[in-house]
């Protein structure tokens, strides 16, 4: 059982949190034909849509509703229904994911008296689903944002219907990044099973080029596979954050669910593939098979690089917990973990103490370590301390392929394998030059 512990400082320095409009903002992404709107200032929106676009290096459609000095002290109202049917005169969106911001939050706006009060002055809109979600910045991080967007998708959309046998859902968190979501839609319809998939960034912001230009998203789960969703036989979770979206279509549509709070490992996949087999009544495919012996070869040739080498995470906490868990499995030690909020899964984590801090408690307590592990804003640190950088989380700015790269399922586990121990293999290598240039 780890120790939480939260520094007693005045303020933060060097954030390593980012925050709920841009989680929250990213699950709106992974729907087809839409585009999120924060209900704030120009700035809010600007900031998310630089870091989303510098760490995925694609067009983001982000909206805002532009609140000024002015409506601020006077309200927003008009501000939320001018942007509305602005967006639906301009993109014409499926759907709209409407994220207030803490700007909005501080004030106290009444969304829902406001949504109320638009759906009865627009009756011709009623079609148009306006999925709300409350993101204030000031507290929590990207996973709470990421979460509580998707908690309000499932809340929304989903319909009543016939039971479909083969198809399920699966619910991801933060932490899976596209390529993740790809490996894991592949892996699930090898074994025969239709996925619907919440959100669905491998179909969004995977990285390819379309023939017309889009201003709302172009991939994604659609409105009728979300719609749909209360049909499934079962809900695979990935994720201990977003365990609640889970729960709301459990007490909806009676759909049981099971949780994976990671996919990384030997393991974990195991688990995650015995699941899938029970479910559809299909044995594991014979290339999964092989992919697990590649990966018992990996880990032989990988090992003596990773035993009782010291690394130092930053992590958000469901990433947090499956990368701890994956180099602790291949004979890692966890110097320093530091996270953003809270989890249950944080006091669960085989590490003596966890922090909730920021990149200044992270470069302090880091130091010694063989390796650090965080996104691209700990590149400056990684530098002061002379410790080599695996670049992991949102955003990973000075990196290609984002999109693309993929940290789950057997062939997951192997890249990361491969590209940690790499880095590892490098540095001995380093250690090993400047000891024969001593001698």
């Amino acid at each position: 059982m780890a120790t939480l512990t939260t520094p007693n400082k005045a303020v933060v320095v060097n954030p390593l949190k980012q925050s709920q409009p841009l989680g929250a903002t990213l699950a709106f992404l992974g729907l087809k034909g839409t585009i999120p709107l924060l209900h704030g200032s120009q700035g809010c929106t600007a900031f998310a849509k630089v870091i989303l676009v510098r760490h995925f290096r694609e067009v983001i459609p982000l909206s805002t509703t532009a609140m000024t000095e002015v409506t601020t002290i006077l309200g927003g109202e008009e501000n939320v229904e001018q942007a509305i049917l602005t967006l639906v005169e301009k993109v014409k969106p499926e759907i709209i994911g409407l994220c207030t911001t803490g700007l909005t939050e501080t004030r106290g706006d009444d969304m829902q008296g406001i949504m109320k009060e638009f759906r009865k002055k627009h009756p011709e809109l009623k079609d148009l689903p306006i999925v709300l979600v409350s993101a204030p910045d000031f507290k929590g991080a990207l996973q709470d944002g990421f979460a509580a967007a998707v908690e309000s998708i499932v809340r929304e959309l989903p319909q009543p219907g016939e039971t479909k046998a083969n198809q399920i859902n699966i619910i991801v968190s933060s932490a899976f990044a596209p390529g993740d979501v790809q490996e894991v839609k592949e892996i699930v319809s090898a074994f025969g099973l239709v996925p619907i998939v919440i959100p669905d960034l491998a179909a969004s912001m995977d990285g390819h080029l379309d023939d017309d230009w889009s201003p709302i998203t172009v991939g994604g789960a659609t409105l009728e596979q979300l719609r749909q969703a209360g049909s499934s036989a079962f809900t695979l979770v990935l994720g201990e954050s977003v365990r609640g979206a889970a729960e709301i279509l459990h007490e909806r549509f009676h759909i049981p669910y099971e949780v994976f709070p990671e996919l990384t490992g030997l393991t974990p996949v195991d688990e995650f593939l015995q699941a899938l087999s029970d479910l559809s009544g299909v044995s594991v495919p014979e290339k999964y098979c092989h992919q697990r012996r590649q990966l018992q070869d990996a880990m032989l040739d990988t090992h003596f690089f990773f035993g009782r080498k010291r690394v130092s995470l930053a992590l958000e906490p469901d990433l947090l917990w499956s990368t701890v868990n994956f180099l602790r499995s291949m004979g890692a030690e966890i110097h320093t973990a530091v996270t953003t909020t809270r989890s249950p899964l944080l006091e669960k984590l085989p590490v003596e103490t966890v922090t909730i801090g920021d990149y200044e408690d992270f470069e302090q307590m880091a130091q010694g370590s063989d390796l650090l592990i965080a996104n691209s804003h700990a590149s400056a640190i990684a530098k002061r301390l002379s410790i080599p950088l695996y670049r992991l989380g949102i955003p990973i700015f000075d990196r290609l392929g984002n999109g693309q790269y993929t940290k789950v399922g057997y062939r997951g586990t192997m890249q990361m394998l491969f590209d940690i121990g790499n880095i590892f293999l490098e540095a001995e290598e380093e250690k090993a030059k400047d000891f024969h240039g001593d001698w």
